[in-house]
């Protein structure tokens, strides 16, 4: 097994994940373009939006009220999953997941979703990671938007201040490193937000492993937008620099300059960029530039802002001529919000979950299933859609087999590659069966293998229908009340409406008992 810093010299063998890839000497293995630019490993963009639904997207809705034209176009260029999942109905685990391909239950706090000064890492030192497997093999690394994996402030005496809340934020010594975040874990460039951007207690930028520029003052809500999506600020600390309606443009100026710098600089070297978006996370905050832009209200101008950044960053590979050689994901970290879904549904005839039962937190579908859209000119068919079940663990292995790097056995252990889905050279499933993880770690998991899928818990595994005022209208009778857990046949019963567990108890205890049997192993993919 190779060394993880060791370079591959064997033939690269072109397959991939997603992205803008052109080979013209399958031998030589290396890309040319009019610069003369010879190149081993496509670079690969990886867009992460913030609690966007599978029906918030025009070319997974047909009904969608919003305008996504340049991610609807991104679809016509590449694959459209259909049957693609976060690991986690909420953001904290989903990213650790998307990080280093295992399921975030597996490691301690693997349920909580930090906020504020929050931490430490939930990425252990010595876990491999996807920046870090790629840095490697000579790409350099940058991460642009949201972390929101966990990092360690520090107060003025250096004691780490793992305090999620207001005290937390004021104890932060800002002329101290930040430790466990993005530079920590793999990336060589990092300007972004400790968690979501305009909710958890610190509204200031990081750029590296400090901040430049830390809050002066308090955060004053009453200079910012009223309207049903414009809720969820926490009070905290601001920064004067730190707009929170023009947050997306400022990640967008980075990943484009990082874009720009990088081909200027360094023209025959790989990039890996993992830009990290504030949309569409509530609040609804869309820039000054989309306000009013749809006839679907706030929200709805956000997710026009996301797909705006979308196509900014199209444009950008397109003007650098480095198009053809990057490998581009979409995707988003889990399913839509509460008040989000309650607003769209009630007063713009909008269903950002549809045609899903369920919301963010919930195992049910809403809560999990994502668009995932993959580009990749020459080896992914245009216009394509695939219907293999896959996770967003899933993309550590998919692009370790694009540029050869062998997975040690301690690492991506939930992870398996989707090139030959992506190169349509597999059509039986890749995946033996998907694990999900609900809001609360191990408490609420779920499996899935081919039609069937068993949540081992009873309701959501997230919310709480009975008692949320937005939710109850929402709420389904339990079919099978006197079962453990909540069997659904997703070939006939998409919405999982009917619990089957007690007219198929040997299919349910089947998956239970595989579902038992994926914790205890530690694993759900064995590598030699």
């Amino acid at each position: 097994m190779r060394n993880l810093f060791q370079t591959l010299s064997l033939p690269f063998i072109l397959c991939a994940f997603s992205g803008l890839l052109s080979v013209s000497n399958s031998q030589a293995c290396c890309f040319d373009n009019e610069a003369g630019k010879s190149q081993k490993h496509p670079n690969i963009v990886m867009i992460l939006a913030d609690d966007l639904g599978y029906g918030d997207v025009g070319c997974y809705n047909s009904e969608s009220r919003i305008p996504t034209p340049n991610l609807d176009r991104l679809a016509t260029q590449g694959m459209r999953f259909v049957d693609a999942h976060s690991p986690c109905t909420v953001c904290t685990p989903t990213r650790y997941s998307l990080m280093t391909g295992q399921m975030a239950f597996r490691v301690p706090n693997g349920g909580r979703v930090f906020s504020g000064a929050g931490g430490p890492s939930l990425i252990a030192p010595n876990r491999l990671t996807l920046p870090q497997m790629l840095k490697s093999e000579g790409y350099t690394t940058a991460c642009f938007g949201k972390w929101h994996i966990g990092l360690t402030f520090f107060d003025n005496e250096g004691q780490a201040i793992h305090n999620g809340g207001f005290d937390g934020v004021k104890r932060i010594d800002f002329s101290r490193d930040i430790a466990g975040g993005p530079i920590d874990c793999g990336f060589d460039h990092f300007f972004g937000t400790a968690c979501c951007p305009t909710t958890d207690w610190l509204y200031a930028y990081i750029d590296g492993k400090r901040i430049p520029n830390p809050p002066t003052g308090k955060l004053d809500k009453s200079k910012l937008p009223k309207h049903p999506y414009a809720n969820d600020n926490r009070p905290g600390l601001r920064a004067e620099d730190f707009d929170l309606e023009e947050v997306d443009m400022k990640f967008l100026e980075k990943s484009q300059s990082f874009l720009k710098d990088h081909v200027r600089d360094q023209p025959d070297s790989p990039f890996f960029l993992f830009h990290s978006t504030q949309a569409v996370h509530l609040p609804s905050f869309p820039g000054n530039k989309f306000k009013g832009k749809t006839n679907s209200g706030p929200h709805g101008d956000f997710i026009f802002e996301l797909d705006h950044v979308v196509g900014e960053l199209m444009q950008t590979l397109e003007d650098l001529e480095i198009a053809d050689e990057t490998l581009v994901i979409f995707t988003s970290d889990n399913g839509p919000e509460v008040p989000t879904i309650f607003h769209m549904r009630k007063d713009h005839q909008h269903d950002g979950a549809k045609p899903w039962r369920g919301v963010k937190r919930d195992n049910w579908e809403g809560g999990h299933r994502v668009p995932l859209i993959v580009r990749w000119p020459g080896k992914v068919a245009s216009g394509s859609t695939c219907s293999q079940i896959t996770s967003l663990t899933d993309v550590m292995a998919t692009v370790a087999e694009i540029v050869e790097f062998d997975l040690p056995s301690d690492a991506a252990e939930d992870s398996f590659s989707m090139l030959p889905a992506l190169t349509e050279q597999e059509q039986s499933p890749i995946r033996p069966y998907l694990l999900q993880q609900g809001f609360g770690g191990k408490k609420y998991l779920a499996i899935r293998r081919g039609k069937w899928k068993y949540l081992a818990h009873k309701g959501s595994g997230g919310n709480n229908y009975s008692t949320h005022a937005m939710l109850k209208q929402y709420q389904l009778a339990d079919t099978a009340p006197d079962a453990r857990g909540q069997l659904f046949d997703l070939e006939t019963d998409p919405g999982e409406t009917h619990n089957l567990a007690s007219q198929h108890p040997a299919i349910a205890s089947e998956l239970e008992n595989l579902l038992r049997e994926s914790v205890a192993n530690g694993r759900s993919v064995t590598r030699d």
